[in-house]
């Protein structure tokens, strides 16, 4: 198990094996999240755009950049 210490100012270095498990290096940004009262989950919250390709399906039929505008004006719009 990895384990730091917290300094007088509430800062800690996340140990090296947990960055490289997690691919973080410096200038990434992590989110904690608490679970069950007193477990805390850290995230990686850094992805880049490389790390979403192919998240989506692809549509059944191309889209235009005109019509994207179109819905994104039309949905933009106050109802």
């Amino acid at each position: 198990m990895a384990s730091a210490t917290i300094t007088s100012k509430g800062q800690t270095t996340i140990p090296k094996t947990i960055r490289d498990r997690l691919g973080l290096k410096a200038g990434d940004r992590v989110e904690f999240l608490i679970e069950d009262g007193d477990r805390v989950v850290m995230i990686p919250a850094t992805l880049s755009l490389a790390d979403l390709a192919g998240c989506l399906p692809a549509p059944d039929e191309p889209v235009s950049l005109e019509e994207m505008e179109r819905v994104i004006r039309d949905r933009s719009r106050p109802t």
